[in-house]
């Protein structure tokens, strides 16, 4: 089946607080197939989770290789899946669109940080999103990832700032890694469009992350490192 952005956009909105879209976090063909066929209407690909599973750490992995490893995923399932591809592997916005539509994937990850923990310029990297969303159109999802709570000063007004420029820009949606909680109703009011947060791969994380207004709900590397320590467990007990 072939799946299209707009499919992909349309599960993003119209939804109830309470009522995020949850989007399990493949990092092979075979974590991917479990979760569509689970029943998850689409997926979203962890960076680091691929990295690890490449044999890479976090923000190392090959571009060739990411790229290769997400058309795997996308050739595997029937569902729509979004891409994380970091900071854009340094891609002119044309080439970093065309590498992602020829995956198969709809959407994508984009970050405001460098790789090495600095913030970039919110105004510039608005721009650059400008661009991106100028060479897809409409045929890609863009979810801006807003790095204020990791690398930078915490405060919820630069959040706020950034999030607004990307969105002005074209995002679909942002993404305010490690907000903490109690400002996701202030980033949800004070920002136009669906809200990503990530939880931990616990039913509870999600639910609470839902009532405090997130629309979509992603895990990051978290799937991936529960599947490690559950084959740890395993190995422990038939060393035992």
């Amino acid at each position: 089946m072939t799946t299209t952005a707009s499919t992909f956009r349309a599960l993003h909105h119209g939804r109830a607080t309470g009522d995020p879209l949850v989007l399990p976090g493949p990092w092979d063909a075979a974590s991917a197939r479990v979760f569509a066929d689970a029943g998850f209407p689409a997926l979203a690909t962890p960076s680091a989770g691929i990295a690890a599973s490449l044999g890479y750490e976090d923000g190392s992995t090959p571009p060739e290789e990411m790229f290769a490893a997400v058309t795997r995923i996308v050739r595997a399932v029937a569902v729509p899946v979004s891409a994380d591809v970091e900071g854009g592997y340094g891609l002119a916005p044309a080439e970093l669109v065309g590498r992602i539509l020829d995956t198969g994937a709809v959407g994508c990850n984009l970050e405001d940080s460098d790789g090495h923990g600095t913030l970039k310029d919110p105004r510039r990297h608005a721009d650059w999103l400008a661009e991106v969303r100028a060479a897809a159109g409409d045929a890609l999802f863009i979810n801006a990832r807003v790095d204020t709570f990791l690398f930078g000063s915490g405060d919820p007004a630069d959040a706020v700032e950034r999030a607004r420029l990307y969105v002005a820009a074209g995002a679909d949606c942002v993404y305010p890694l490690r907000a903490p909680t109690e400002v996701l109703p202030l980033l949800g009011d004070a920002v136009e469009g669906p809200l990503n947060m990530a939880a931990g791969p616990a039913p509870e994380s999600v639910a609470e992350l839902g009532r405090l207004g997130a629309t979509r709900i992603t895990f990051g590397p978290g799937m991936q490192r529960y599947a490690m320590g559950a084959i740890s467990d395993l190995a422990a007990a038939l060393r035992a």
